[in-house]
């Protein structure tokens, strides 16, 4: 998997050596209080290797999901997805599956503007390679995140059950 660079920060791949921050990250309910249907903390490092192996799985020229890191230190500070998004149960298939990106970063790294950053340099970069469209989904009380959905320029297109077999609001961006 390719890195992606922006003015101060690195999102490469991730290693069996970042797993303690992993651990670290995914461990505490203010972070993951808002990721998927039915989020769950992580409670050991066998996970959080597990984890990165899955992470690493992906091999696709556009879609990945990064360790965010500062490119002054390398210094961990989260994750960034852009993947293909999962349809809630019983929602109709067909035609090409959405692109969903999303972040969360340890609590330490908040408010820095890294999260905005980060998913800046991946969309220039996923739609540079041709990705048309991007979609991000946030819980309705997840407002940092629909912050920076429209820090990004995202499109605020309001409430949907289309994904994660949960309420969300929805988010898009076109390629500029």
């Amino acid at each position: 998997m390719r890195t992606v660079a922006s003015a101060r920060l690195l999102l490469r791949p991730w290693r069996a050596d970042d797993a303690d921050f992993l651990l670290d990250l995914e461990s505490r309910w203010e972070v993951v209080r808002f990721l998927g249907a039915r989020p769950r903390t992580m409670n050991n490092r066998e996970d959080a290797l597990a984890s990165i192996a899955r992470r690493c799985a992906i091999d696709d020229p556009i879609h990945g999901i990064w360790a965010i890191t500062t490119a002054a230190d390398g210094r961990l500070v989260g994750n960034l997805l852009l993947k293909p998004i999962p349809l809630s149960a019983g929602e109709p298939t067909g035609g090409p599956a959405e692109v969903e990106i999303g972040w969360h970063l340890h609590p330490d790294a908040w408010g820095h503007g890294y999260a905005t950053e980060a998913a800046a340099a991946v969309l220039d970069d996923a739609f540079s390679r041709g990705l048309p469209r991007v979609i991000a989904v946030t819980s309705p009380d997840n407002h940092a995140s629909q912050a920076v959905c429209r820090r990004l320029g995202m499109t605020h297109l309001g409430r949907t059950t289309r994904y994660y077999d949960t309420t969300n609001e929805l988010f898009a961006k076109l390629t500029s």
